[in-house]
């Protein structure tokens, strides 16, 4: 019968790993962990020196911290005895480390230590995964023998299983943090929507936002300021906490400028030239900002990438589509800047700002909604109110994606000028 080298454990060493396993069941941090896991392991196994190399799968490295003159220091996976044993999650006894071809001897030579010997156990956990490489350097009195390698191969399973759970612990916990990061990112971000819509007369409005995730980086805006009906629908590159930052920056902005008197466009270009120099490389935001003059039922507009901006004209029973007048906000300073489009808004015309998660959601079977479907649904409902063609179009999209997930956040801002009944603002 064949016998592995743990069954050569002596009663002593058996008491000595029950002993670690008691110790490294205490509550530790991993910081705290690690080194409690090196200190026993020099300690039971008589080395000159130990160290735990952590392995970070998403790198592809071993990272260690708690050898105390090393620092911290990162090698590739496969580097070294250290990265051999990790690679083929095999022990390596090596009795002289010099003449062993596998021998990094940099680390020797950053820190002035000398390695003689060297005895090197993957730390694998109870589910088979690799959490790291044990190193023991430098056997006092000798090389490290048979009876070494399997008592550290029995103190590298305790310590793996311990190692593991405390990365799992701070997991969990880093999770809870960032699940209330967000749900505070969140809360905030609601807040700057508009707590009631503004009521006009001669008009109704309709807005609904959808974030993919506990944030998104869409926003929206209607409000009356003096300059007449404020308009926005804004969407930053991504979802998540910095595009909700983004177009929280974006709105207070914009909100700041009206409220200084600015016109149209000296608020769009002050605001996109600010997220020019304050946004990081790469980020921007798509943005439609409109004032509507409700006397003179005219709306004026700039958009900075955000497209197509539907506007159903009743009496023609069709839409007509404008693009954007510019690049997204913050891409870069504007140089000129092109005029504000002017729609004539008639009774029972709409305009309907839609995010791209309207148009971009997609089946089971990758199609996409598209901008026919809204323009049909208008057309057809061109009678109902904004709130109703809002839960329309909220029942179109569900039906139309089926088991698909929503990959991106669904914003709408829908604007109708009553055919009748002035003084309706539903």
């Amino acid at each position: 019968m064949k016998h592995s080298r743990t069954d050569t454990l002596s009663r002593a060493d058996l008491e000595t790993i029950l002993a670690v396993t008691r110790a490294l069941a205490a509550p530790f941090d991993l910081p705290t962990m690690l080194a409690e896991v090196a200190a026993a392991a020099q300690r039971v196994l008589r080395a000159e020196r130990s160290s735990v190399w952590l392995y970070d799968a998403t790198a592809g490295e071993l990272v260690v911290t708690v050898a105390s003159d090393l620092g911290t220091l990162r090698i590739p996976a496969g580097r070294g005895l250290v990265g051999a044993c990790a690679r083929d999650r095999q022990l390596i006894n090596v009795p002289d480390c010099h003449a062993d071809a596998r021998f990094d001897a940099s680390v020797d030579r950053l820190t002035g230590f000398y390695t003689r010997c060297s005895l090197t156990l993957p730390l694998i956990d109870d589910r088979g995964e690799l959490v790291g490489v044990l190193q023991l350097l430098n056997k006092h009195g000798g090389v490290f023998s048979p009876d070494d390698e399997a008592l550290g191969l029995a103190l590298a399973a305790q310590c793996a299983v311990a190692l593991s759970r405390v990365r799992m612990t701070a997991a969990l916990l880093e999770g809870e943090r960032l699940k209330q990061e967000l749900q505070l990112a969140r809360a905030v971000q609601q807040a700057t929507l508009p707590a009631a819509l503004p009521r006009v007369a001669g008009y109704a409005m309709q807005a609904l936002f959808l974030p993919a995730d506990l944030t998104g980086g869409d926003t929206y805006d209607l409000a009356l300021i003096d300059q007449g009906l404020l308009l926005v629908l804004a969407d930053a590159t991504g979802h998540g906490i910095a595009p909700a930052l983004s177009v929280t920056r974006m709105q207070a902005m914009l909100r700041t400028a009206f409220g200084l008197g600015a016109s149209l466009e000296v608020a769009f270009r002050h605001t996109n030239d600010q997220l020019a120099l304050t946004l990081p490389d790469g980020r921007f935001v798509t943005a439609f900002v409109g004032l509507l003059d409700p006397a003179g039922h005219c709306l004026r507009f700039l958009s900075g990438g955000q497209g197509p901006i539907l506007h159903y004209v009743a009496s023609q029973g069709c839409c007509t589509v404008y693009r954007a007048t510019s690049f997204p906000l913050g891409a870069a300073v504007i140089q000129q800047l092109r005029p504000a489009v002017e729609l004539a808004f008639e009774p029972g015309d709409w305009l309907l700002l839609l995010s791209d998660g309207v148009y971009e959601q997609a089946d089971a079977a990758g199609d996409n909604f598209g901008r026919q479907r809204v323009e049909a649904m208008v057309a057809s409902a061109n009678a109902a109110s904004p709130a109703a063609l809002a839960d329309q179009l909220m029942a179109a999209l569900r039906a139309h994606a089926g088991s698909a997930p929503q990959e991106d956040d669904i914003t709408a801002v829908l604007l109708k000028r009553l055919a009748a009944d002035p003084g309706r603002a539903d």
